[in-house]
């Protein structure tokens, strides 16, 4: 081979085939991947919306049905007002509340000494005149109004709720109460709302009280026990509805929806495996490559004739270059040189193309270094500065601040209100800086001001500067704010990481709110020859 010397050679219509080929197979899987990953998370979404809106139906439902409940003993209460030394009457009226619905697996009459007077069923009527002790007796009785009691364990180690309604006479002196009995382990109101939902694909719901006690489970063996080290139940008392990606007792990742039943302080819980959720995923991709390689097929084969289009006058080009000795070459040379100009334009549209791709990976990269919503440099951006800075020594303040009582704002006016608050803050921040200053929102209500040369005095009076300027500033309509900073310095001669500045301001910081907050504490020794 005369070219054996130099290695193996590609040509450039093989290159540019290997080119189109390489491209069209990362698309292809880019393609894939990018559907893969959004169809998962619309999917995920969908579940967990669903799941709460699922939660939140039958906690409306739980609440309606415990209202009932309610109203019918609070009918009952009245009648049985009129009628307290009648015990026949009583216990005919205890009968006619058990009978009328499914509410109650028992109901019975209180009096106010504890004593229990009448109750229903008649299995039980053996214990009329006795004391009343259980924990749901005495709650009742100590509270003396509507309530749904804490669950506990009765002496028959049933798991027991009790909904009671007090009996008042017309001059307000408290005679009682009626009450009915949930037996949690047994059919009861609970079981008849919620026993139908269980599905096969590992989904399931439950019920727990704010004592972490499960009131129903699809495994009625845990039904009355107490769930520990599980995040979501350590919450629900504070979260209301909403929804939420956990670990359940299993270790099975889950997707819960949840929403609170407030008569009862109950929270229902459904939730179902993520694993299920995204099972359609695969065969939806299946599908996906089955419908788009034909086409994927065409079109590979459409870039290559194009290739071999592109490529024939460049190889005439190149053929005509290699016999320069030869007559005529001036001519081929003649009658391809309009194809240079569109070599140079396809080299222009190339870079062309490769800077607008730069510009995008930029603006990318631009994005995942800044806070959407302030405009502000994120942590990931922090990260990046400096150890930039730290590379190149530069010295530098940082200014720790966040917002005093934020946490008001938000529960007051609401988070969106809160938002603009940050980003007005945002705003005063920028004008208490200079050109190349960076300013970070580290999260929440905290804020980072970097300043590349400046001293601890210098940084000291912008924070002073700073305050003074959101102290003076209404928010609207929040009103008037304040914030406190702490503020350290780095020097590059130190031997520590930049990053341990920022403890040290946030030391600062901490001693600004511990001081009484609304005002800048600097820590760190000056440098002199700043």
């Amino acid at each position: 081979m005369p070219h054996a010397k130099h290695g193996l050679r590609l040509d450039l219509r093989t290159l540019i085939l290997v080119l189109c080929a390489l491209t069209a197979v990362v698309m292809l899987l880019s393609s894939y991947f990018a559907s893969y990953r959004v169809q998962r998370q619309l999917l995920i979404d969908h579940a967990l919306e669903a799941n709460r809106v699922y939660a939140a139906k039958l906690a409306a439902i739980t609440e309606t049905s415990l209202g009932n409940a309610l109203q019918q003993l609070a009918f009952s209460a009245q009648v049985q007002g009129r009628q307290l030394t009648d015990d026949a009457a009583l216990q005919a009226e205890t009968e006619r509340v058990l009978r009328q619905s499914s509410a109650f697996n028992s109901t019975f009459m209180i009096d106010a000494k504890g004593t229990l007077r009448a109750i229903s069923p008649a299995s039980l009527r053996h214990l009329t005149g006795t004391p009343s002790t259980s924990p749901g007796a005495l709650e009742a009785l100590r509270e003396r109004r509507t309530l749904v009691s804490t669950a506990y364990l009765s002496a028959a180690n049933n798991l027991v709720v009790v909904l009671s309604q007090p009996i008042y006479n017309a001059q307000g002196r408290y005679l009682g109460y009626v009450g009915g009995s949930l037996y949690l382990r047994e059919r009861n109101i609970l079981k008849g709302l919620l026993g139908e939902h269980f599905y096969q694909d590992g989904s399931y719901l439950y019920v727990i009280d704010r004592n972490h006690r499960l009131l129903y489970h699809p495994d009625g063996e845990r039904v009355g026990t107490l769930v520990t080290g599980n995040t979501l139940v350590d919450q629900l008392a504070t979260l209301g509805s909403g929804t939420r990606r956990v670990v359940n007792s299993q270790g099975v990742e889950m997707l819960a929806g949840f929403a609170n039943v407030p008569s009862a302080g109950w929270s229902v819980v459904a939730q179902q495996p993520l694993t299920a959720t995204v099972a359609p995923m695969h065969h939806l991709i299946l599908n996906v490559i089955g419908i788009s390689a034909p086409l994927a097929l065409l079109g590979s084969l459409l870039l290559w004739w194009l290739a071999l289009v592109i490529v024939r006058p460049l190889w005439q080009l190149a053929a005509a270059a290699r016999n320069l000795d030869r007559a005529g070459t001036a001519e081929r040379l003649h009658r391809v040189r309009a194809w240079y100009f569109e070599a140079a334009e396809l080299k222009r549209a190339l870079l062309f193309g490769l800077n607008l791709l730069q510009e995008r990976i930029g603006r990318l990269n631009h994005d995942a270094q800044t806070d959407p919503l302030t405009g502000l440099v994120n942590r990931r951006g922090l990260a990046t500065t400096l150890a930039h800075w730290q590379a190149q020594a530069q010295p530098f303040a940082a200014i720790v601040l966040d917002v005093d009582h934020f946490k008001r704002v938000n529960d007051t006016y609401g988070h969106d209100v809160g938002d603009a608050v940050l980003r007005r803050l945002a705003e005063l921040m920028r004008g208490a800086c200079r050109e190349g200053d960076v300013l970070c929102r580290t999260g929440g209500e905290e804020f980072l001001m970097l300043l590349p040369g400046a001293s601890l005095a210098a940084a000291s009076n912008v924070a002073e500067r700073l305050r003074l300027s959101v102290e003076q500033t209404l928010f609207a309509p929040v009103g008037q704010l304040t914030i406190s900073l702490g503020v350290a310095h780095w020097l590059a001669t130190e031997h520590e990481a930049p990053s341990a500045v920022l403890k040290r301001a946030d030391d600062a910081l901490y001693m600004a709110k511990q001081s009484g907050r609304n005002q800048v504490f600097s820590t760190g020794a000056e440098d002199n020859s700043m």
